[in-house]
């Protein structure tokens, strides 16, 4: 019997032995199948996370950010403890004692699936764990992904420490509101730093990793604060926290900044910008935008936040200007239903939650609640209502018409009513007493149809300090002043009068303004004058104040399209121009960031200079990538300099046009502001620029500058049609460059523009260019700048026609006389003649075109 016994037990000793041999061999060979074609797991000691790539401005202010995932990396030695405890008990309290994966929390979490059959589901996963899923493997729940987690975790375990592994799952873990890492959510949450969260506040953090996408701390908040109280529950169950702390804190109601309770982070930023999104756009192509949206950049602008501002208010004064003119209500073409107007909560949340721009300073969104017989009852976005409320009255409201459902505009408009109806979300800015800065009127709005651009920039070092791409980011992302290519007209002609000077001309030489017959292959091309008349021989200066076509282009065909061509790709006004003479009148586009480039060339005296939005990016470690300064300073590195001394900055920018070409330009260029075609434009320091009208006005410019800013403006509709028979260069964009450079002027001062050496100075007649004596004075008087070893030729000796006749019996003015329209008039005629011209008089079988 014994015997049989021990048979019996040795039978079964010897199958639960082989079973287990069994199992173990089984369990091996599946671990050696698995662990064979494993990713690498030491890739994750070199460590570098998407992290968001920032702006900051010129004082260091943060003005932007970019990121795909929102990531701010933390070392784990500068992660306070509370925050690592919190984490820990909530997610792995063994994590210090454990291999990389935890046998009694599996044990644990098997046991109660058993006993809820199947109800309480729960995972077991160690930190190390769910390191391996997040970074080497997929989220899918098969045992195949939970044995290689298993293997990866025990080796990254033998392979790194367990703070480093704790510091790679605290800045990748994915946390809800688009947060990555504990840094970013802490900001997202609470917008505070790590160190300044309260116990309360980690544990919402560490509760977050169960459901991050359903853990909304207002929809979910009665599950966030349950899980968040679990986790104090553990902190203080694990020695964390006593127990004091753990009750008082559990009791605590839950505070988010998407609970109104805390000001978002983002809140702190300007709205996103022209200025802003271009870097974006010039960064992406530049480093790609994997790294620009991902590689931790910090990024220093060259923007100058004042003169931002000062830039996007001047364009909108000025196109609100032109819009208001035209006089057409079209408002924002959005509504808000009736059964949302019903309460201020129902039309406060449907207000805030309409697509209206809300970037324009002193603009707000609001909806109309009432209309009466005068005016029109409104509701405004963050302004509380009162008792009276706040309305659009009558008199705000006679500047517009309505267009009717038939396309044709009704009559002006009498009452609030005439434009608005009930529901209808317009834009409004509150009206104040100039001298007393009281509140008059609430006035209706809107964004203008017209567009436009503005950009400044530095002229010696090519720093843009302002750009405003149109009216508003947030109503049109396009960025006219660096994507728009329009026609520059008539400001391309100072390229033309470079490569003049540079071709043997003199500030002297007399051009013929006459009209013009050319054969082209679409038929006879006939340019004219603004004016629509001829003034016989003339100086290249009054030809370039007053922006006389006839003489460019006499001009141009003299020195050659070709000539003309290769000076406008030097500085980079096209990349290939078409030798065609019309294109002398600035008919081939461009863009406005190429124009005023080429332009501060002109200003510092014919140097090379590149544009930039950008002075400097780092990558995440500090190290620079990018510099756009590349002048030489070995000054800069001593510690001190001896008293008197100044730095000794070396630059090696390439020359593009001589200096004294570059001045005598400067100089025809400031008549223009003085007496030419902008002459509106009004400073306290020396401004030189050019206007430029195109055919049928469809666009208008100004670019100008100062000894060291230099600054441009283009207005027109983005589908080019005319802005009207009164639209100029100098009328529209120069109230807008004026603006603007009285706050830079205010900043940065100007001076005298700088006499370059090698030439001297001769006093000669503005109007015929005869020499004059040097004490001559008078406002025909101008002194011209010569270069050394140049014998000009003065008066009609210096005539140039460009190849093309001038006829004889063609009706003259001389400078400074007006049309009569069509009233006879007496002129003076090249000759020295009167004649008389008749009311009807034309230019005989001369008809009018071309660029003015």
């Amino acid at each position: 019997m014994v015997r049989f016994l021990g048979s019996v037990f040795g039978g079964l000793f010897t199958l639960v032995t082989m079973g287990v041999l069994f199992v173990a061999l089984s369990v091996g060979a599946i671990f050696y199948m698995y662990s064979s074609d494993l990713p690498s797991h030491e890739r994750l000691a070199q460590y570098a996370p998407a992290t968001i790539s920032r702006i900051y401005s010129t004082e260091g202010r943060i003005i932007d950010e970019f990121a795909h995932e929102r990531r701010l990396f933390v070392p784990i030695e500068d992660v306070p403890d509370l925050v690592k405890h919190a984490f820990i008990s909530a997610e792995d309290k063994n994590f210090y004692t454990h291999h990389g994966y935890d046998v009694t929390g599996m044990a644990s979490a098997f046991v109660d699936a058993i006993k809820s059959r199947g109800q309480n589901l729960r995972g077991a996963s160690t930190i190390t764990q769910q390191v391996m899923k997040n970074f080497l493997l997929s989220g899918d729940r098969t045992g195949e992904r939970k044995i290689k987690e298993l293997i990866l975790a025990s080796r990254l375990e033998e392979t790194l420490s367990k703070d480093k592994i704790l510091e790679l799952y605290l800045n990748e873990i994915f946390l809800g509101q688009n947060s990555y890492g504990v840094a970013a959510a802490a900001q997202t949450y609470f917008n505070k730093p790590l160190t300044d969260l309260a116990p309360h506040e980690a544990a919402m953090l560490a509760a977050m990793p169960q459901a991050p996408s359903q853990y909304h701390p207002v929809r979910a908040m009665k599950r966030v604060t349950e899980r968040r109280n679990y986790v104090l529950r553990e902190m203080w169950q694990n020695g964390y926290i006593d127990e004091a702390t753990y009750r008082s804190e559990k009791d605590l109601p839950l505070k988010s900044v998407q609970n109104g309770d805390f000001p978002a982070f983002r809140d702190a930023l300007p709205p996103r910008d022209y200025f802003t999104d271009e870097i974006r756009r010039q960064l992406s192509g530049t480093f790609g935008e994997e790294e620009l949206f991902g590689g931790g950049l910090s990024i220093r602008a060259t923007v100058d936040s004042e003169l931002q501002a000062e830039a996007a208010k001047a364009l909108r004064r000025g196109l609100e200007r032109y819009d208001r003119g035209i006089g057409v209500w079209r408002g924002t073409g959005k509504t808000i239903a009736p059964d949302q107007l019903t309460s201020e909560q129902a039309w406060r949340d449907a207000l805030s939650a309409t697509d209206v721009p809300r970037d324009i300073a002193d603009w707000r969104p609001a909806v109309v609640l009432d209309v009466g017989d005068r005016s029109a009852r409104i509701g405004i976005e963050a302004e509380p209502e009162d008792a009276d409320g706040h309305f659009i009255p009558a008199d705000d409201v006679t500047w517009a018409r309505k267009r009717q459902p038939d396309g044709k505009l009704g009559p002006k408009a009498k009452r609030a009513g005439d434009l608005v109806s009930v529901g209808d979300v317009v834009l409004v800015r509150a009206v104040t007493d100039d001298k007393t800065g009281d509140f008059q009127r609430w006035s209706l709005r809107q964004v203008p149809e017209v567009q436009g651009g503005f950009m400044a920039m530095d002229v010696v070092t090519g720093r843009v300090l302002a750009m405003q791409g149109g009216y508003s980011y947030q109503d049109s992302v396009f960025n006219r002043a660096t994507q728009a290519a329009r026609q520059p007209g008539s400001s391309f002609k100072p390229f033309v009068y470079a490569a003049a000077l540079d071709s043997g001309f003199t500030p002297a030489t007399i051009v013929v303004d006459a009209p013009i017959e050319v054969n082209t292959p679409q038929g006879l091309w006939r340019p004219k004058n603004a004016s629509n008349k001829f003034y016989g021989p003339t100086t290249i200066r009054t030809g370039i104040e007053q922006s006389r076509n006839l003489m460019t282009v006499r001009i141009a065909e003299e020195i050659g399209m070709d000539t003309v061509a290769g000076y406008a790709e030097r500085f980079g006004v096209y990349d290939r121009m078409d030798p065609f003479l019309s294109n002398a009148l600035g008919s081939q586009e461009t863009t406005l960031f190429r124009m005023v480039a080429a332009y501060a060339m002109f200003a510092n005296g014919g140097q090379r200079v590149e544009p930039t939005l950008v002075d400097r990016v780092q990558d995440r470690f500090g190290r620079t990538v990018y510099r756009h300064d590349q002048r030489l300073c070995e000054d800069c590195q001593l510690a001190s300099l001896n008293a008197g001394d100044a730095l000794n900055i070396v630059s090696r920018r390439e020359r593009v046009i001589d200096a004294i070409t570059a001045y005598q330009l400067t100089s025809m260029m400031e008549g223009v502001v003085t007496r030419g075609t902008a002459r509106g434009v009004n400073l306290p320091v020396p401004v030189a620029g050019k206007t430029g009208t195109t055919n049928d006005a469809k666009d208008v410019w100004f670019i100008g500058y100062t000894s060291n800013i230099v600054a441009g403006c283009y207005i027109g509709y983005d589908q080019p049609r005319t802005l009207g028979s009164g639209a100029s260069g100098g009328g529209f964009c120069g109230p807008v460059f004026e603006q603007f450079m009285r706050q830079a002027i205010k900043k940065y001062g100007g001076s005298k523009f700088k006499v370059p050496p090698g030439g001297y100075f001769i006093s000669i007649d503005r109007f015929s260019g005869a020499r004059l004596s040097d004490g001559a004075s008078g406002d025909n008087v101008v002194a011209e700048y010569f270069r050394e070893g140049e014998e000009p030729i003065f008066g009609l000796g210096a005539l140039v026609d460009g190849g093309f006749s001038m006829g004889g019996n063609l009706p003259l003015f001389a400078y400074g006389e007006v049309d009569q329209g069509t009233s006879s008039a007496t002129v003076t005629t090249a000759t020295g003649e009167r004649k008389i011209i008749p009311k009807k008089a034309d230019f005989g079988t001369l008809s009018s075109g071309g660029l003015y």
